[in-house]
């Protein structure tokens, strides 16, 4: 098992900047991956960007330039940077573990913080 407890959610005005964190119960480095989930209300939770133990990075192309994404091993703690903040990027950010144990993925989910962007 691994929990996962997110932190810097907030409102801000668009072109804001917030960090959010996400802090794991386990050494993040056992974690294949790692990344970021958000989810409006009435969409579907799509990813926003996410980091393999190796440090290869994914971003949507919607946050490619504004967002980044960053892991803190020592800490057990991966990051989103979240710049150039837009009312569209509102909503329930959620942090995210991957576990690859063949011949399964195991997924797991913080609680979720909420970000909101006003203009």
């Amino acid at each position: 098992q691994v929990q996962l407890v997110e932190s810097g959610g907030g409102l801000v005005q668009a072109g804001g900047s917030l960090r959010l964190s996400c802090v794991a119960s386990v050494s993040i480095r056992s974690i294949n991956a790692m990344g970021w989930h958000r989810q409006a209300p009435g969409k579907q939770r799509e990813l926003v960007a996410d980091i393999t133990a190796g440090g290869s990075t994914t971003y949507a192309d919607s946050v490619k330039g504004r967002f980044a994404i960053s892991r803190d091993n020592a800490k057990n703690t991966v990051y989103l940077q979240m710049n150039s903040l837009k009312p569209e990027d509102t909503g329930v950010y959620y942090c995210n573990a991957q576990a690859w144990r063949t011949p399964s993925t195991y997924s797991y989910w913080g609680q979720g913080t909420q970000v909101t962007v006003s203009s």
